[in-house]
Parts: C-alpha cells; structure tokens; sequence
C-alpha cells in the first residue's frame, strides 16, 4: 500500500479484520457462539464488592488473562482498557493480513472510550493518600487518558498512520468508523477502528456512572438488561473492546485482502443539550 495517500477517493469501506474481547471470551469465535446461542454473560460483579452501589451485576471479561497476550513492558503501563484494545488489534491485525503492512505510515489508529483508564487512576490515588507523592507510578499520566489505548496500540505494533481517539458511549465505535472514512477517503491505506472499555475495574470506576441515573438496579441477569424494550430498566455496565481493521474497497481489491463486510455511510444522532437519552429516541426506538 506504499504511496497510496496520493488523492481524495469516494465509495465504501471494507472490513477486512476483526478483534473482540468480551465477556464471551476472547475472540470473535467466543463473540460469535454468544450471539448465536443467545447467551447472556451478566453476573454478579466480582473485581470488588459492590454493596452501596445501585447495581450489583455486570458483564466481566473473565476469561481474558493480559499476561497471555501482552509483553510486560506494556501491562504494567496501561489500564486494562488499553490491554482489550492492544488484544483486538493483534487479531484483527491478523485476521486483515496486515500484521506486517509494507509501509507503516499507511495503517492508523482510531479507538473510542468512555471510562478511560479509571481503575488505573484509583489504584495510583490511593497509593498517594497513603504513602504519598513520590509512591506514584510514572504511568499514572499516561495510562488513565483516554487516548492511551490507540497511543499504546499504535507505538507497540509500530503504526505511523493518522491516529485519533474518540470520548464517546454508546455509539463511539459506530461514530468511529464515520470518522475514520473520511481519513481513509483522503489518504488511503488503512484503520485499526473500535471500542475499548474497563468500567468495571474498581468501585471508583462505577461510581462515575451512578451519577448518569442509568443504571439497571434489577439483580437478575434474565431481566436486568432489555434494550429498545417498554419494560427496560436501564443499563448494565460491561467491559471489553471490538476493533476492525478498514480500508478503502479499492485498496482491500488492490491487496486481495478477503472483504467481511462494507460500510456504505454512516449518520448520528443527538439525544439532547446537556441531557441524556434513557429513552433512546435519537436511536430511533418508539414504544
């Protein structure tokens, strides 16, 4: 894809390459199964006790053990919203082909967050009320920022394209893909683009969303979740990252890159100033 940022380019986007890590496991195989069978993954909380908190249940990634997948150097700098992002990467990096693209400059990152780098921030805190300033880890500037997952993405695999990052909820992923085709038309090559979040990590973590008034207070994993449902109850927290890799069709052509699917536009909405959406009509949903 050398010398591919040479002029504007119109038409969709292919993706090429998939990475999830979620509840289900690790894996798109793992995401796939959970889809098919219908399996829910929500259960009681267990990275803290949650006794105060208005919701006891949460969808953990039990299965994903860091270490497995990532150097050192890296876990011990990140959060673990970064560490889903860098795991996704890696598999759609290889399910693209592009582990290894001909020109670093022509492959970039674009990853959304809403939490950030929370627990990573409580666990630094805590260690400054009680032992003071200089027992604060250098990565404590770092490794809580929400850019932190597409910088740490794009310096380990040694990715040089455009790089942005996205604070957004529910739609940040989908909002992404808008903003990476509009990169991608301009300069070619192509995009690690998704989601990565950890909100569940620490009661610091959840405490920063109990203030939206959003969260399901039922503690049975068979009700406490109903999307686009009149008998919805709010939402359940959940953590995990999804990256596609994307590229313009006439580059995926160009490389014989396998085409999973196309992404022929894209829109948003807006819920409100200064308000959320529980009702979820900038989504589209009516009674």
């Amino acid at each position: 894809m050398t010398g591919a940022r040479t002029e504007a380019r119109t038409g969709p986007l292919a993706v090429t390459g998939l990475g999830v890590v979620g509840p289900a496991g690790v894996g798109t195989e793992a995401f796939a199964k959970a889809i098919r069978e219908g399996i829910s993954y929500l259960a009681p909380i267990t990275r803290f006790d949650p006794e105060g908190f208005p919701v006891a249940l949460a969808g953990e990634a039990r299965d994903f053990t860091p270490s497995d997948l990532i150097e050192g150097r890296y876990l011990v700098q990140t959060d673990l919203f970064s560490q889903f992002a860098m795991a996704t990467a890696d598999e759609a990096l290889a399910d693209a082909g592009l582990e290894q693209p001909d020109d670093p400059y022509d492959v970039g990152v674009l990853i959304c967050s809403y939490a950030g780098g929370v627990t990573f921030g409580q666990v630094e805190i805590e260690r400054l009320w009680a032992r003071g300033p200089r027992h604060v880890g250098p990565y404590q500037s770092i490794a809580w920022f929400y850019a932190a997952s597409t910088g740490q993405v794009s310096i380990r695999r040694g990715l040089k394209g455009a790089c942005a990052v996205l604070v957004t909820d529910e739609p940040g992923a989908l909002d992404a893909l808008g903003h990476s085709a509009r990169e991608l038309r301009r300069s070619g090559g192509a995009m690690l683009v998704g989601g990565a979040e950890a909100p569940v990590g620490s009661p610091f973590s959840l405490a920063c969303q109990v203030g939206a008034g959003l969260l399901s207070p039922d503690r049975d994993p068979a009700t406490a979740y109903r999307p686009f449902s009149p008998r919805a109850r709010g939402y359940v927290p959940g953590e995990g990252g999804a990256v596609l890799a994307v590229e313009t069709a006439e580059a995926a052509e160009a490389r014989g890159a396998r085409v999973r699917a196309l992404v022929l536009g894209h829109a948003t909405a807006f819920g409100g100033t200064a308000a959320f959406d529980p009702g979820g009509e900038a989504l589209g949903y009516n009674e």
